[in-house]
């Protein structure tokens, strides 16, 4: 007998250690509670007549599932004497039993939790209780009881929120004592002194903290999983630093070229030697365009003076442009160009048109080294 008990203790630490591979999440005080009622029959275990001595039951049960396995119910139980007893009571109740069970779902224990209860389920109940009888043939008594019993659950319900259940039970009276009769201090499980009972029960699990009625499973991952997501976090992490790092080029790319550009429009018109005039003074243009811009008057104020010292020299202004762009806009820029120049010497400094003559040459990039600076105009002076 004692190898049978423990090698069933050692299957059932087994299957619990298999169950607990499942890992629920973390719930609060007030979750996994339930209420119900039961009602069936009881009869005692010393009558041969089991169904002459049945009585109505009628019991309430509140209850916690500390886990998905093991939890506590405390359990109040009411025998009516509709019926004749040995006990003969005189009251409609004929005796109570109020217990604390210690509740073991059976096939959580065995077969693990898979996220939500089953169907069907078998749970054990087991726990310490107090009965008192009414006064009857024996007088009032008061008994130390001890409850086993055995559910078969069904669990309803689109959440499985309700739980109807079959249980039959056998209840121990272990010490007592009937009114002007010594007490029985003999702590003994004692078949003569037991009954038992059947009785469909019904129970409302309260929702919980996880959004459920029951206890939720925690997606667990394993460590390669978990070396995988970290791989991915890095390699988008990797990902970010690069995007930073190009962004950081283009904007120091961007600020060179804002630079350069500032110093360009800064720099003063330069003063060059042509093959094509005999004044030195030019009028440089930006790309594409044809209007003398304020850093050019200085080089225009030049050849008017020249001409008010010389009433009598007359000049040839010659436009040219850089060689992007087709010939045929090219050739028009140089025009508009010469004519620019003129139209300053005429408007501003008062040189007579007459004295002023224009000319197109196009493109060109055999004046100077710098392209930029074949986008010019150059003086000569025609009579000499």
């Amino acid at each position: 007998m004692k190898k049978i008990a423990m090698f069933v203790a050692a299957a059932a630490i087994a299957a619990s250690a298999n169950a607990q591979r499942t890992v629920v999440t973390a719930s609060k005080a007030s979750d996994n509670i339930y209420v119900g009622v039961n009602a069936g029959v009881a009869a005692p275990t010393t009558h041969h007549s089991v169904f002459g001595n049945l009585s109505p039951e009628l019991g309430v049960r509140i209850g916690k599932n500390f886990t998905t396995v093991f939890g506590v119910a405390v359990d109040a139980t009411m025998h009516f004497s509709s019926m004749p007893s040995e006990f003969n009571t005189k009251t409609w109740v004929d005796n109570t039993n109020i217990s604390l069970l210690g509740t073991a779902n059976l096939s959580n224990l065995f077969a693990g939790y898979k996220g939500e209860p089953r169907t069907f389920e078998v749970i054990a109940l087991g726990g310490f209780g107090w009965g008192h009888q009414f006064k009857g043939y024996y007088g009032k008594s008061n008994a130390l009881t001890s409850k086993v019993a055995l559910d078969f659950a069904l669990n309803l319900g689109k959440d499985k929120a309700w739980q109807v259940y079959l249980e039959p039970a056998i209840t121990y009276g272990l010490q007592g004592y009937a009114e002007g009769e010594p007490a029985d201090n003999n702590f003994k499980y004692d078949i003569n002194r037991s009954g038992v009972s059947l009785k469909l029960g019904v129970n409302y699990k309260f929702g919980n903290s996880n959004g459920t009625h029951n206890f939720a499973v925690e997606q667990v991952r394993d460590q390669a999983e978990i070396d995988a997501l970290n791989a991915q976090i890095n390699a988008a992490r990797a990902e970010a630093d690069a995007a930073k790092s190009a962004a950081s080029r283009k904007d120091a790319e961007i600020a060179r070229l804002k630079k350069a550009l500032s110093d360009c429009e800064n720099k003063p018109a330069p003063v060059v030697e042509t093959k094509a005039a005999n004044l030195q003074p030019s009028v440089v243009f930006a790309q594409g365009k044809s209007v003398v811009e304020r850093s050019q008057m200085s080089n225009v104020e030049m050849i008017a003076k020249y001409m008010k010292n010389n009433p009598n020299a007359k000049i040839k202004i010659s436009g040219y442009a850089s060689p992007e762009g087709s010939k045929e806009f090219n050739q028009k820029l140089s025009e508009k160009r010469a004519a620019a120049v003129k139209d300053v010497l005429v408007k501003k400094y008062k040189i007579a048109a007459d004295r002023i003559a224009t000319e197109g040459l196009g493109a060109t990039d055999k004046l100077f080294d710098e392209v930029e600076f074949n986008r010019v105009a150059l003086f000569n002076d025609t009579t000499k």
